[in-house]
C-alpha cells in the first residue's frame, strides 16, 4: 500500500533535488534550445522574405489605428487576408519538417534526461537506452504533438466560431459575450490539455522502465489505477498553473521598466525584454524536469518492484 501523499506535497523535495543536479536543466534547456534557435531563425527569414515580396506598406500596416480598436481590428483582417496564401504557402512545408525535427530532437533530448535521472532510481529496474529505445522515444514524443496540435487546432477552431457568432458585420458586435467565449473556451482548453496529456508524458518512462514497446506503453498508461493517475493528473494541472505564472512573471519583468524607457533608451529595453524571455524558458525547462522527476517517484511508489 502506498502511503497517502498528494502529488504536489512532494514537489518541494524534488525541486530541490533537481536544483543540485544542473546538468538534467541543462540537457532539458540545450535540445529545446538546440530545435527552437535554427526554427525561428528560419521562421525570421521566411518572415523577411514574405515582406520583401508584400512590404507592411502595401498591406495598410501601417496605417493601423490604434485609437478605434474596431476599425484597426478591420485593418488587420485585411492586411492577414494579404499574406495567409504567402504563410500558408511557407506552413505546407516548414509545418511538417519542423515537426519531424522536434520529434527527433526531443526524443533524443528527452533519452538524455531519462539517462540522468536512472541515477535516482534503485539498480534492477530495467532501464536501459539502446538503439532502438530511441527510435521508439522519438515515436512517443511525436505521438504527444499529434496530441498537442490537435488540441490547438480544436481550440482555433473554436474561436474562430465565438468570432462569427458575436462579431458579424450585421449587427452591433457583442464584445461582452466573444470575450466571455474567449476566456471560458482559452481556460477550458488548458485544463483539458493539463487533463489528457499526463498520458503521453509519461509512457516514455513506462516503456523505459517497464521494457516494453511504444504501443503498450500508452496501452498501460492509460492503465495505471486511480491513485496512480490522480497524482500525474494534479501534477500536470499544477505545473501548468506554474507555467502561467512564470509567463506573468516574465510580463511583469518586460514591462517592469517601462516608466524609465526615454532614460534606459530602447536598446536597454530590448535587452530587459530577452532577459526575461530567456528568464522564462529555462526555468520553465527546470519545471518541466521537475514534474519528470515527480512522475519517476510516483512509478517507484504504485509500481517499482
Amino acid at each position: 500500500m502506498a502511503a497517502p501523499l498528494r502529488g504536489t506535497q512532494s514537489l518541494v523535495g524534488q525541486m530541490g533535488w533537481v536544483f543540485d543536479r544542473p546538468s538534467l536543466t541543462a540537457i532539458e534547456v540545450g535540445w529545446r534550445w538546440l530545435f527552437g534557435i535554427p526554427f525561428v531563425a528560419v521562421c525570421w527569414m521566411q518572415a523577411q522574405q514574405i515582406l520583401t515580396v508584400l512590404p507592411p506598406e502595401s498591406a495598410g500596416l501601417n496605417a493601423i489605428d490604434p485609437q478605434n480598436p474596431w476599425v484597426a481590428a478591420v485593418q488587420l483582417a485585411n492586411a492577414w487576408a494579404l499574406y495567409q496564401p504567402h504563410v500558408i504557402a511557407v506552413l505546407r512545408w516548414l509545418a511538417p519538417v519542423a515537426a519531424l525535427a522536434w520529434a527527433v530532437v526531443s526524443g533524443l533530448g528527452r533519452s538524455l534526461v531519462f539517462k540522468r535521472l536512472d541515477s535516482g532510481l534503485a539498480p534492477q529496474l530495467p532501464f536501459r537506452l539502446p538503439g532502438l529505445r530511441i527510435l521508439e522515444m522519438i515515436a512517443l514524443q511525436a505521438a504527444w504533438l499529434v496530441l498537442l496540435g490537435a488540441t490547438c487546432w480544436g481550440w482555433f477552431r473554436s474561436i474562430e466560431w465565438a468570432a462569427a457568432t458575436h462579431i458579424t458585420t450585421t449587427g452591433e458586435p457583442d464584445l461582452v459575450g466573444y470575450s466571455f467565449w474567449v476566456i471560458f473556451l482559452s481556460l477550458g482548453f488548458f485544463t483539458a490539455w493539463a487533463l489528457v496529456n499526463w498520458a503521453l508524458s509519461i509512457a516514455p518512462l513506462v516503456m523505459l522502465l517497464e521494457d516494453c514497446n511504444p504501443a503498450q506503453a500508452l496501452a498501460r498508461s492509460l492503465r495505471l489505477g486511480k491513485a496512480f493517475t490522480g497524482k500525474l493528473v494534479e501534477i500536470n494541472l499544477v505545473m501548468g498553473i506554474v507555467n502561467l505564472a512564470l509567463i506573468v512573471l516574465a510580463m511583469v519583468l518586460s514591462a517592469a521598466p517601462l516608466p524609465f524607457s526615454d532614460q534606459l533608451g530602447p536598446d536597454a529595453m530590448h535587452g530587459i525584454l530577452a532577459v526575461a524571455t530567456i528568464f522564462y524558458f529555462v526555468v520553465s525547462d527546470y519545471f518541466q524536469v521537475v514534474r519528470l522527476k515527480g512522475f519517476q517517484e510516483f512509478w517507484k511508489m504504485f509500481r517499482g518492484k
